[in-house]
Formats: structure tokens, sequence, C-alpha cells
């Protein structure tokens, strides 16, 4: 025997906004809550006798940080000609084309460097967070952790939050000088300037502030991307379906949150 809902449509749309809303704030709450509790045993660890392992911070920092080089070195110098290209293009209508290396450096350190590396990492090593802490709460790992008095942000979240702490504003600085470099030899072909010039003008362009512009998002990232992929694999319901929902669910509201970041950030920073 087949049942109907005979709500009004108003009040079970209502009721999905609500139910979306709270189960939002729960999330936020659920972060929250993460951060201060990475931060009690990072700081209160080793009081207790129960320090963050080092080697599974060391660990994390080669999976996130130095496997991740060849594609950042791809996409940062990608990044890098491509804004030469038409930076080239737009400024030769007014005959400045000369001048496209202010736009280079601004753009590359400021901008596109922080996002396209928190964008990669949050794809690759976000999502692997989430299915990881997914699969092991499924198999019931997370629950045997707790058994043999092992916590599982001490063990488990706190490695990889610092992991990426060091290793998102390092892969960031990277794919700085990766951009900058292509870019320079783009420029160096099409405008005939050597690279000497490219560095000069470029070093002259660019301030400690405009460095640390880029490098203090690319912290900011770093968080985001670690609490959002531990906060859903920690949620996960179901077998591999729920695990596959959950990884991409991880990953999409990490770009979101990371160009929804950048634009406040900027915003704020350009006042």
């Amino acid at each position: 025997m087949h049942t109907t809902d005979a709500r009004h449509p108003v009040t079970r749309f209502t009721e999905k906004v609500g139910r979306r809303a709270i189960d939002s704030v729960e999330g936020l709450g659920r972060a929250g809550g993460l951060i201060a509790e990475s931060l009690y045993w990072l700081l209160a660890g080793p009081r207790l006798g129960q320090p963050v392992r080092v080697g599974s911070v060391f660990v994390q920092m080669m999976e996130i940080g130095v496997r991740a080089i060849p594609i950042i070195a791809l996409l940062g110098g990608t990044i890098g000609v491509m804004l030469a290209i038409q930076g080239i293009h737009t400024l030769r209508l007014f005959g400045a084309e000369s001048r496209v290396v202010i736009g280079i450096a601004l753009s590359v350190t400021r901008e596109f460097a922080p996002l396209i590396t928190a964008i990669l990492v949050a794809g690759r090593s976000g999502s692997a967070l989430a299915a990881r802490l997914g699969t092991m709460k499924i198999n019931q790992e997370i629950d045997a952790l707790n058994v043999m008095g092992i916590h599982p942000v001490r063990y488990l979240v706190v490695p990889a939050l610092l992991a990426l702490l060091v290793m998102l504003p390092a892969l960031t600085l990277f794919s700085n000088f990766v951009g900058l470099y292509a870019a320079g030899l783009y420029v160096g072909v099409d405008l005939s300037i050597s690279m000497a010039a490219f560095v000069d003008q470029t070093i002259d362009v660019l301030s400690t502030g405009d460095l640390l512009h880029g490098l203090g998002k690319s912290v900011i990232f770093a968080i985001l991307i670690g609490v959002i992929g531990v906060v859903n694999g920690a949620s996960v319901k179901g077998g591999a379906e729920g695990v596959g929902r959950v990884t991409t669910r991880a990953v999409v509201q990490s770009i979101s949150a990371i160009v929804v970041t950048d634009m406040i950030f900027a915003f704020v920073a350009t006042r």
C-alpha cells in the first residue's frame, strides 16, 4: 500500500530548506570543533604522553607536497605562459605591451599561483583524505583506534593538517617561480626582452606584501581543504557508494570554499 505526502508543496520546500540549513550549521560546528581539537592535541599531546607523530607528518608532507611537484610545475608554467599571451595581446591594442610584466608578476603571485595550487591539492589530497577516513569509518577502524586508546584526531587528522599548512604555501612559492620563469621565457621570445630584464622588472614591481598576500591565502586554503576533507570523511554513511559521495562532496565543497574565500580576500585586501 503506497502512501502519499499530502503536505502543501510550500511546506515541503520550507522543511527541506530548514533541514539543509541545520545540516550546514552542524557542519560548521563540527569543523570548528575539529580545529579546536587539533590545536589541543598539538599543544597538550606531549604533556599527556601522546604527542603527534613526526613520522606521520613527514609521510603526509611527502604525499601532499613532494609527489605533487610535477603537476604543480606543469600547470604553474602553463598559467604563466597563458597570462603572458593574453597580457601581450591585450596591451598591444594600446601600444603598451612592454608593460606586460607588471600584470604577470602581480597576477601570478597574488592570485593564480595560490588559487590553482589550492585547487589542485584539494582535488588530489583533499579527496584522498576524505576517502581514507570514510573507508576507515565504514571498516570500523576508527572505532578500533578508540578501543585501543588512540585518539583518531591526534592519530589521523593532525598530521594531515600540519602537512597541508607546511606544504601548500611551499607549493605556492614553487608555483610562483615556475609561473614567472615560464612567462619570462615567452615574453623573451615575443617581445625580445631578456630574462635578466624580465627579472629586474619583476623585482621592481613586486613587494614583500604581494608575496605574503598569496602565501597568506594559501594558509587559509590549507585549513579549508583539511577540515572539509575530514568532516566529509567522518560523516560517511553506507558502503562504497557512501565513500564515493563524500569524496566528491569534499572536492566540490573545497573548491567552492577556496574560490569564494579568494574573492573575499581580494576584496578586503584591495579596499
